[in-house]
């Protein structure tokens, strides 16, 4: 299937759904009284757009817009996470007395469209298309770091997060340029078939741009040298937006990443596996750049004894270095492992924002100290959340994220990268020791008196709840999602 743009309108419902609920929004907020109304309609709004999503999973697998866009599952479960990411956000700035103080009509248009953007990213299939939906996002999400318009932190957040992401934009799309001078196309798969035939004299203008391009995709996935802007933005922004920026934004940069590096610099090779094109390896850049993202990720947080935040954006950093294991690989197993670790991190990580954002609800701050003696002073329910996702962000058993690196670890092991399998398992011991910290805090050390006492309503109860319960669950039932990744795991190519 290969649609025109007028035939592809009717399969992309959830965005132009998006889109024009984001100008929707825009405008009730300028003829509505009670603008609390306006988080429910982007709640529903994104909750729609999900049904429309799992209704297209059953749907022919093509490409849309002059084959700008894929239809295909891998995108459509990228797409899945995204909008969880979106909803879960959303749930959580509901209950959040930060977003609460802000201009509520234009957060909630300017998240679904930053929503709406991260789809894209997930569909794209050319250069253009994932260029402008990747900047679609970063120009959303500068505004949205820096929404809390009266704290000095949060403007300095977003500038930081502009410089950085402007620099980046422009090595990447300096780097896409080369690569479209090199194939003549746009078009992931015509870049593939005229890749295969490179000569030596066009390798390293090939791996040049490679280079440049990582920059951008780097920065998205906040992976080492590019993640300088993460703790800064992570600290400065509204807990709700990081966690959608650790979740959401990373998620749709990996569905990117991987969609570019597996159909436009690679062709599956049988058996499961893939082959470069190009002659150029791209896969050990990958690997130095997973085994350095992993490693500083983990090393940086020990140190971090001061904001939580700040220490979930190191771990976030070590978590895309686990991530992009699967990648390095080449096989249908590392791909698979991949998209499963990522969704359970989408459930670790929400959950640890979610339980930073109820303590800071109570006590205006997000520090360490602040969670002294949590389970003690009446967040018991939040602490032993905390407590879950903590271990499984580390990989304990029997929880998602131990199912998660197990099955990265067995992707690595199986195609001989023993190293990378080792370094991976250190990292995950190293982390067990700042994870440990946070809930050593929390039920260990006693409460000075100054930290108050942590409500729970039923409103972040509820999501709470079904995070760690998720959490758990995949722990130990972990096959439907596994086979729902593994058939997502097969790329349209055309």
């Amino acid at each position: 299937m290969d649609l025109a743009n007028f035939a592809s309108l009717s399969h992309s419902l959830p965005a132009l759904l998006l889109a024009f609920s984001v100008v929707a929004v825009f405008l009730l907020d300028l003829v509505i009284e009670k603008k609390e109304w306006l988080g429910d309609i982007a709640l529903l709004v994104v909750a729609a757009a999900i049904f429309l999503v799992v209704m297209q999973l059953s749907s022919e697998t093509g490409t849309l817009f002059h084959k700008s866009i894929v239809l295909d599952e891998f995108g459509l479960y990228f797409q899945l996470l995204v909008l969880l990411s979106s909803f879960a956000t959303i749930w959580m700035s509901l209950g959040s007395r930060e977003v609460r103080r802000l201009n509520q009509g234009e957060y909630w248009a300017i998240l679904l469209a930053a929503t709406l953007g991260m789809a894209y990213m997930a569909s794209a299939n050319n250069l253009l298309m994932a260029y402008l939906s990747l900047e679609f996002v970063s120009l959303t999400s500068y505004v949205l770091a820096g929404y809390s318009l009266h704290s000095r932190r949060s403007g300095e957040a977003s500038l930081k997060y502009l410089i950085y992401g402007g620099v980046a934009s422009g090595a990447m799309i300096y780097g896409m340029s080369w690569i479209y001078g090199l194939a003549g196309s746009l078009e992931f798969h015509a870049i593939q078939q005229a890749l295969a035939g490179l000569d030596a004299s066009g390798q390293l203008a090939l791996y040049v741009a490679l280079i440049l391009t990582v920059a951008g995709l780097g920065f998205k996935i906040s992976a080492f040298p590019f993640h300088m802007w993460a703790p800064d933005v992570y600290q400065g922004a509204p807990v709700p937006v990081a966690a959608f920026l650790a979740v959401g934004s990373k998620t749709a940069a990996f569905a990117l990443m991987i969609r570019f590096f597996l159909t436009a610099l690679a062709q599956p090779g049988g058996g499961g596996t893939y082959e470069i094109v190009g002659g150029v390896r791209w896969d050990h850049l990958l690997l130095v750049l997973s085994a350095l993202t992993m490693t500083y990720g983990n090393l940086a947080a020990l140190n971090q004894q001061a904001n939580v935040k700040r220490l979930l954006a190191y771990s976030g950093i070590a978590h895309a270095g686990y991530a992009l294991m699967g990648l390095v690989v080449l096989t249908d197993d590392g791909l698979r492992a991949m998209i499963f670790y990522l969704t359970v991190y989408y459930l670790m990580n929400i959950g640890a924002f979610l339980v930073v954002m109820m303590v800071a609800n109570s006590t205006g701050r997000e520090d360490l100290a602040s969670f002294r003696g949590l389970a003690w002073r009446g967040g018991a329910l939040p602490a032993i959340a905390m407590a879950v996702f903590m271990f499984s962000l580390t990989g304990l058993p029997p929880l998602a994220g131990f199912i998660g690196k197990f099955h990265l670890f067995a992707a690595v092991v199986k195609e001989e990268f023993y190293i990378l399998a080792l370094i991976g398992v250190a990292n995950s011991v190293v982390s067990l020791f700042y994870y440990a910290k946070i809930v050593r805090t929390m039920f260990l050390d006693q409460p000075e008196g100054g930290e108050g006492v942590v409500e729970v309503d039923m409103h972040n109860g509820l999501l709470l709840g079904l995070l760690t319960i998720g959490t758990i669950v995949l722990g130990l039932f972990w096959g439907p999602l596994f086979d729902f990744a593994d058939r997502s795991a097969r790329l349209f190519v055309g």
